[in-house]
């Protein structure tokens, strides 16, 4: 049952809509896409792709093969990067992105064992920042990167240094980078879950909380005209002050079962965030304006996500509910009030982005589909498959081509706008 502790007015539900709105397209007017979940962090592009597919597929205008992980690619300045493993390396790779040709390598070797057996990483999607990038390996290793060559500027196995609890899966934050600071999820002991380190050297800025490390990636939120770090780990949400790493503010939102984690990224909308999680976890909006969080709604029955982000509409959210092995239903949900608006179920499991009224599925068994950002109804569009299956990685949209990859190969495939 969803729980509304502070209803909205109508007034309130289109101040709520506007900021959403004005949060999901502020500064996306270039094509890059150099972090996890875009240039916003919230899956949303600005960009305007076609609406349909060709009958035989769309292009694929170059693939290459990979090792293991789950790191999704990023693209900057027409270079784009992606973070794999191959053998005892996890190499980070710089392509063209428009043509694939290969441009340089970075390697760190690495001993990191899945303890279920399920993928030795990475996990993390690297950052791209200024003319570097920022890369976080399964073993917490935090590396900064040279974008023209390749050269490692600076590394530091923090998980070994900081005493880092690896969980389930091992590291998989996607590092945040904010002004000079370069922030991860740790979970290490004696004050540092969470972590900031100086973009230029790579020396410890700030350390912060005791708690253990969620897979969710770290976001910022504008609050009162200062900029805020919003973390969910494993206990809940964290607010931190950016340059010092001060709690400012906390709530807890965790599983009820011990055998769990929250993964998907937290959702900003103006002065408010969106957490979703699974294990019987559910959802809950809340309201970061004041001194304390205020519970807008929650509850389990709205969209209890796993491991997939939510990607925001015009005063709805998108995304997909249930564990990805339990068959999981794709839905929209109204983000004032915590309404399921529509539901497709037999969809399966996946991740989703958005391009301007399209909406970007590609389901954890290799499929693409579009459909329509319609809060009416679900209104698919065309289909196709390109990848194997676990494709659990972030994609990307870039210049109108899509990159995405499996666990053993990265596509790039056309979507630009046209007949």
């Amino acid at each position: 049952m969803i729980v509304r502790i502070c209803p909205l007015s109508p007034l309130q539900l289109w101040s709520l809509s506007a900021l959403v709105w004005l949060h999901a397209t502020a500064g996306l007017q270039a094509a890059d896409w150099p972090q996890f979940l875009g240039p916003d962090r919230n899956g949303v592009s600005g960009e305007t792709i076609r609406p349909t597919l060709p009958a035989d597929g769309p292009p694929i205008r170059w693939s290459m093969k990979l090792g293991t992980g789950w790191s999704g690619p990023v693209v900057a300045g027409g270079r784009l990067l992606i973070h794999h493993r191959l053998g005892n390396e996890e190499v980070l790779e710089s392509l063209d992105a428009r043509t694939g040709k290969p441009q340089w390598k970075s390697v760190q070797k690495t001993g990191y064992v899945d303890d279920f057996g399920f993928d030795n990483g990475p996990r993390g999607t690297p950052c791209i920042s200024g003319d570097r990038a920022f890369t976080f390996g399964a073993e917490g290793r935090l590396s900064a990167v040279a974008l023209a060559d390749g050269w490692t500027v600076w590394s530091r196995p923090l998980g070994e240094e900081l005493h880092g609890n690896k969980g389930f899966f091992g590291f998989a934050c996607s590092p945040l980078v904010v002004s000079n600071r370069v922030i991860v999820q740790l979970g290490g002991t004696d004050g540092a879950g969470v972590v900031a380190l100086d973009a230029e050297d790579g020396r410890l800025a700030w350390k912060a909380t005791a708690d253990e490390a969620g897979y969710a990636a770290p976001v910022t939120q504008n609050l009162n005209g200062r900029t805020r770090i919003i973390v969910f780990n494993r206990e809940g949400l964290v607010v931190l002050e950016p340059a010092t790493g001060a709690v400012l503010m906390r709530h807890p939102w965790r599983s009820r079962t011990q055998a769990s984690v929250n993964a998907a990224t937290p959702l900003v909308a103006g002065d408010a965030v969106l957490l979703s999680s699974s294990y019987d976890t559910g959802a809950t909006f809340l309201n970061l304006a004041g001194t304390e969080p205020k519970t807008l709604w929650s509850g389990d029955e709205a969209i209890s996500s796993h491991y997939a982000s939510l990607v925001p509409g015009d005063g709805v959210v998108f995304g997909y509910h249930g564990r990805a092995e339990s068959r999981p239903v794709f839905r929209c949900v109204d983000l004032a009030t915590g309404k399921v608006r529509w539901t497709e179920a037999g969809s399966g499991g996946g991740s989703v982005l958005r391009a301007g009224n399209t909406l970007i599925l590609l389901r954890d068994t290799g499929e693409l589909q579009l459909a329509t950002a319609s809060a009416d109804a679900f209104k698919p569009g065309d289909r196709y498959q390109i990848l194997g299956s676990q494709t659990r990685a972030v994609p990307a949209l870039s210049g109108g081509i899509f990159y995405a990859r499996d666990r053993a190969k990265l596509v790039a495939v056309s979507l630009a706008d046209g007949p």
